[in-house]
């Protein structure tokens, strides 16, 4: 792989730019956002909405592959 001045590494599995946002990215940002809201807007849970949803949307790709 060449390296393009001012870009990050492409990831040796896809060799897709790893700043690329994926659509599981997006959904479990979306997903995280939604919780963040369902809590009441509390700050400080960043993390804990980010993991929540992120075990949730993998968790549905992996019933939907498998289906």
């Amino acid at each position: 792989m060449n390296k393009v001045p001012g870009t990050k590494p492409a990831t040796a599995v896809h060799d897709v730019p790893a700043d690329i946002p994926t659509d599981i990215d997006a959904a479990i940002r979306r997903r995280a956002y939604e919780l963040y809201e369902a809590c009441g807007r509390i700050d400080g849970h960043e993390l804990d909405d980010w993991l929540r949803a992120e075990v949730e949307i993998k968790h549905q790709k992996t019933h939907t592959i498998a289906a």
